[in-house]
């Protein structure tokens, strides 16, 4: 296959163990419905953690431009590290879509990618695209300085710690929303606030911190709403700040968390901005896309109509209407 003919074919990124090893068991059914819907493709396999980063990078420069992402929204996220760290195309010469097999599809619910294989696959087909923008966070990794991109929300402090325990049950094979919810329950009652100052475009806010969220996209956890306004080509990150509050006070918001009232609540805060400052005493720790990072000093950076995504669902603002 010349590079003319990898253009025009599809690369099938799968990752075996997302979603309790469904990637590998349901990989037969979702190659058969690929074939049943004439999608012309090759695919590689993941063979541990960030080595989606690098079949990205390497089937790229063969020539590829057209990726599908079968796994969850961490084998995304490793994508699309991938296509931002090679230097042989633009990234908005890629296109990326994504066919489910993980726990949350927090990525895959704004743009309305079916969790039925069979339904995301039409949406392949029907060929959408959304051009969306992506964000950068630099962190420190011990002392080591280091960067990663993100295509969906990063969060800091609680959901940090939430999403760190549960990597680590994911590692040792418990991957289920019970699980999820079990860990952010424990969580709630061993974590505490952080004292953080936050500058959004040169604008200083400081409190005691139980969390915050940096939102390209809108849901995160298995459908929260953490920053429910966010638009995902309007170049700016919506920011969530949840002060400090008693426990109690914590649970009996949750609901607000999914019906995207949150920003109702009297101790949490709502902002836009397209670069953010993160200190904090003592340090606080950072995830991005469902990914555990490192921690503060942090910074972020939104870059706008960066990304191509098969999409259904019309969240894109009309740049041209305004």
């Amino acid at each position: 296959m010349n590079k003319k003919e990898r253009g025009e074919t599809w690369l099938v990124v799968v990752n075996p163990n997302a979603g309790s090893k469904k990637g590998k068991k349901d990989w037969d059914i979702i190659s058969a419905l690929l074939l049943k819907h004439n999608i012309s493709y090759s695919q590689r396999f993941t063979e541990g953690k960030r080595h989606a980063i690098e079949i990205t990078r390497e089937v790229i420069r063969e020539g590829y431009r057209r990726l599908i992402v079968v796994g969850g929204d961490g084998t995304m996220n490793e994508v699309i590290n991938g296509v931002f760290t090679q230097d042989d195309c633009r990234t908005t010469d890629v296109t990326i879509a994504m066919i489910t097999v993980g726990t949350g599809n927090d990525w895959g619910k704004m743009f309305g990618v079916p969790m039925e294989y069979e339904d995301a696959i039409k949406l392949i087909t029907a060929n959408r695209i959304c051009l969306q923008d992506s964000g950068v966070v630099t962190y420190y990794n011990g002392t080591e300085l280091e960067k990663r991109h993100f295509l969906n929300i990063a969060g800091l402090g609680f959901d940090a710690l939430v999403v760190r325990r549960t990597n680590r049950a994911k590692d040792r094979g418990r991957s289920s929303k019970a699980i999820y919810y079990w860990t952010l329950l424990r969580s709630l009652f061993s974590y505490g606030h952080t004292s953080t100052e936050v500058i959004i475009d040169g604008n200083r806010v400081s409190n005691d911190t139980f969390s915050i969220s940096l939102g390209i996209g809108r849901y995160s956890g298995g459908g929260m709403m953490q920053t429910p306004n966010a638009v995902v080509n309007d170049g700016l990150f919506d920011i969530t700040i949840i002060k400090k509050m008693r426990k109690g006070e914590i649970i009996r918001s949750l609901k607000k968390l999914y019906d995207g009232t949150i920003l109702d609540h009297p101790k949490i805060e709502g902002y836009i901005g397209k670069s953010v400052r993160i200190d904090s005493d003592p340090v606080i720790h950072v995830e991005a896309d469902g990914e555990s990072l490192g921690h503060s000093p942090i910074e972020f950076t939104i870059i706008p109509d960066s990304v191509n995504v098969i999409c259904r669902s019309p969240v894109c603002s009309d740049k041209n209407s305004e």
